[in-house]
């Protein structure tokens, strides 16, 4: 999966985010004093940057792109990858509101003193070489509205700390060691975004899904098992691309699925979903893709699906399907990219055996059975 990622063009980005968050500063400002002084810096908050900013640097033991060759001396706002911008209090007093430092390969560790930063609206680590675990210092940066973890080495439990950060919005933790259970209280924060695919999450989903308000859920790549929980249907106002891929989910798809209706994306693809299409898939109006490859569903693909306005990608190939209703049964017709290779269709190529068809047909699937909850 393409790695995703919000970089910092402009100084008036972070400065825009400064301005959305301004009304925590004042409490913030006092929760978080220091008064380590730091020579040739006046300005306090640009002093315990100052201070963080080289405890993070003795922690760094690669960068081969030299990212982290200007961090010398007091100007802060000069090095590379640091952002500064006007404090909204006192315009003239000017802050370190964005860290960047996607895809430069650095190799190192998170120290203590991150926590000094919480003037911060922004950290985006994309695609380098973190290690360890997150410091709880991290809990100070009352003011982060995007965090960016992506693509680095860091391990141990879901990191609790991001759930106390008040004004985040977007958290990306993807393509980590994370493991164990992700905690229900992620699902009670107002996030726009949870990237938290390809780790080494397991137990079930929570059962508190749709508590947030986010537009995009990708939990793929992970050890979960168990169904999904019904109260996906929380979603319902927000929820725009659900990514459950490769996650061991097993049970039905739950109808509730359906009730998703600004759904442009749903990926439940290689699991051990089984039973039939829920119908209510049929009136997710705005769905573009609808991956169901590489489970066990049987039964018929409803001509509801594909005759969906938007529908431009249906991959329901590696299941059991034994009949396409109507035009389903010719989806080139409509424009539609598909893969219907390896059911039980008995007019189409490269399907499946007929020892293996009767099988599932001499064993019906169901739903209540896998005790999925309400």
């Amino acid at each position: 999966m393409a790695s995703f990622s919000f970089p910092i063009t402009t100084t008036a980005f972070v400065i825009l985010l400064l301005s959305l968050t301004s009304n925590v500063f004042n409490n913030s400002a006092a929760k978080h004093s220091h008064s380590s002084s730091v020579k040739g810096i006046k300005n306090p908050r640009l002093q315990k940057a100052y201070i963080a900013l080289q405890a993070w640097k003795r922690v760094i033991y690669s960068d081969p792109n030299n990212f982290t060759s200007t961090w010398v001396g007091p100007s802060v706002c000069n090095y590379t990858g640091i952002y500064c911008a006007p404090f909204p209090n006192n315009t003239k007093l000017q802050v370190v509101a964005g860290i960047d430092l996607n895809h430069a390969d650095i190799a190192g560790s998170l120290p203590e003193e991150l926590g000094l930063l919480n003037d911060l609206a922004l950290l985006h680590l994309n695609s380098n070489r973190f290690c360890g675990i997150l410091p709880l210092s991290l809990s100070n940066l009352t003011l982060l509205h995007e965090l960016d973890l992506s693509n680095n080495r860091f391990v141990g439990p879901f990191p609790n700390v991001v759930l106390s950060l008040p004004s985040l919005k977007f958290l990306d933790l993807r393509y980590n060691e994370f493991e164990g259970p992700l905690p229900p209280p992620l699902f009670s924060k107002d996030l726009d975004a949870i990237f938290v695919n390809n780790n080494r999450l397991t137990n079930v989903i929570p059962s508190n899904l749709g508590s947030s308000s986010a537009s995009v859920v990708v939990f793929a790549n992970n050890y979960f098992g168990g169904c999904l929980p019904p109260s996906i249907a929380n979603f319902a106002n927000t929820l725009e691309e659900l990514l459950l891929t490769n996650t061991s989910l097993s049970g039905c798809l739950p109808p509730e699925v359906g009730f998703l209706y600004k759904l442009k994306v749903l990926d439940v693809s290689n699991n051990k979903l089984a039973g039939t299409i829920p119908y209510t898939i049929a009136g997710l109006a705005h769905l573009e893709l609808l991956n169901l490859a590489h489970n066990m569903f049987s039964g018929t693909v409803p001509e509801g699906i594909c005759v969906l306005p938007k529908l431009s990608n249906f991959t329901f190939s590696y299941n059991y399907f034994c009949e396409e209703q109507g035009i389903c049964s010719n989806l080139t017709s409509k424009g539609i990219v598909y893969d219907d290779r390896r059911n039980c269709l008995p007019e189409k190529p490269l399907q499946r055996s007929k020892k293996e068809c009767d099988a599932v047909d001499e064993h019906p699937i169901d739903c209540l059975a896998f005790h999925c909850g309400t």
